[in-house]
């Protein structure tokens, strides 16, 4: 859906893939998908771009993913109780309850390293509830499987978003008697 090209080598991408499926699980992209759990069925936070998210410079995160990979597999190589599968990174080669409860550790009020993975957990998040890296008209006419799964209006034939009914179905307050046309007070 985006135009980032992936900076980083296939081990860090998945171990990436990998966090953010944590985050936000979805279905596996094909049957020998080792980064993509598997535990829900549709798209989640890697269908949703999560990684194409976290490569855009406004994250503030993009310059060191290559460092954050590498932290999170040195992190699943001490808390694997086995040796890891070593034809995938050791984060992608934890069980999905293994990943949620090493997640759960790193992102721990007192965690010396939360900040750093609250928030790669926030974008991943991000990616499947707004596309926030997409134009939302745009996401919305592609498919974005966040977007579609939350039920996300479309926009009006002029690309404006128009809303006949309250969303509530009331409205909420009455207007007061010197509000202008273009809800504006006089």
């Amino acid at each position: 859906m985006s135009s980032i090209q992936p900076l980083l080598d296939q081990d860090k991408v998945s171990t990436l893939e990998a966090f953010a499926d944590t985050i936000v699980p979805g279905a596996k992209r094909h049957e020998g998908d080792r980064a993509v759990a598997g535990v829900v069925p549709g798209p989640g936070a890697v269908a949703a771009g999560a990684l194409e998210l976290l490569q855009t410079p406004a994250t503030g995160l993009s310059d060191a993913l290559d460092d954050f990979a590498d932290a999170l597999n040195a992190h699943a190589r001490l808390y694997a109780a086995a040796q890891p599968d070593a034809s995938v990174p050791p984060f992608v080669a934890l069980s999905y309850t293994e990943r949620t409860h090493l997640v759960t550790v790193l992102t721990a009020p007192g965690h010396p390293e939360r900040d750093i993975w609250v928030s790669l957990a926030l974008f991943s998040n991000m990616a499947f509830d707004t596309g926030a890296h997409l134009h939302t008209a745009e996401a919305i006419a592609a498919g974005h499987p966040g977007l579609a799964a939350l039920g996300f209006a479309p926009p009006s034939e002029d690309g404006q978003w128009r809303f006949s009914e309250f969303s509530y179905g009331r409205p909420l307050a009455r207007l007061h008697p010197d509000t202008t046309p273009s809800g504006s007070l006089a």
